[in-house]
């Protein structure tokens, strides 16, 4: 997904004549804390509502060009850019450009929430099954395999690197809820399971006999 595909034009932008309480009144009025600022169409940086609030609100932004964030995103770059550029900079609006670094709007922390929903196959439903593994005994083949061979497959698969351990984490997602035998193939082939979230065949077993039960009292 291009940070294109999740741009908004609706959010404003400041201009450098434009007065420090403006800019104040505009984050109040989308509920944002940082707005892009552009000068003769160009984008110029990023303000915060930060550094506003600890400045003169007669002065004009202008004057504090010296706290600009200059950080943004082209509309081709890949969404995970912007993902990125919001965590490390804490920003509620990531400005997007295009090459002659103008703007050409912004993508909210809410479209990027959406987009990490979608891109981490939330929307679909599953068991999640956590691993550690030592870095040279990763093999993305072998963990699909063992998946496969209990008629199951993976439908995401994320990893990092821990940095107290120096283990990878696995995340993986499986198109299935019930993943009991999905785990218990790992352990026999030494896999260490950290996590597993799904629903065990066996409380499925008795949710069924209780609704049985249930229907038979009410006969």
């Amino acid at each position: 997904m291009l940070s294109s595909q999740l741009i908004h034009t609706t959010y404003p932008v400041l201009h450098l004549f434009d007065k420090v309480s403006f800019a104040l009144q505009l984050m109040d009025d989308y509920d944002i804390t940082n707005l892009p600022v552009v000068s003769e169409e160009k984008f110029a940086g990023l303000i915060s509502k930060e550094e506003l609030l600890d400045a003169d609100e007669t002065i004009t932004i202008a004057a504090l060009q010296e706290y600009f964030i200059n950080k943004s995103v082209k509309s081709t770059e890949h969404f995970i850019t912007a993902v990125k550029l919001a965590s490390e900079h804490n920003l509620s609006l990531v400005p997007v450009v295009n090459d002659e670094i103008e703007m050409v709007g912004c993508i909210s922390n809410k479209e990027i929430l959406n987009a990490l929903n979608s891109f981490i196959g939330n929307e679909e439903s599953g068991g999640v099954i956590v691993l550690e593994l030592d870095k040279r005994n990763f093999s993305f083949g072998e963990i699909c395999r063992l998946v496969e061979t209990n008629d199951a497959y993976i439908t995401q698969l994320n990893t990092f690197v821990e940095a107290t351990t120096g283990l990878v984490l696995a995340t993986i997602k499986i198109n299935k809820i019930e993943i009991s035998d999905i785990v218990a193939t790992f352990q026999r082939y030494d896999y260490s399971v950290r996590y597993y979230f799904g629903e065990e065949q066996y409380a499925n077993e008795l949710k069924d006999n209780y609704n049985h039960l249930m229907a038979y009292l009410n006969m």
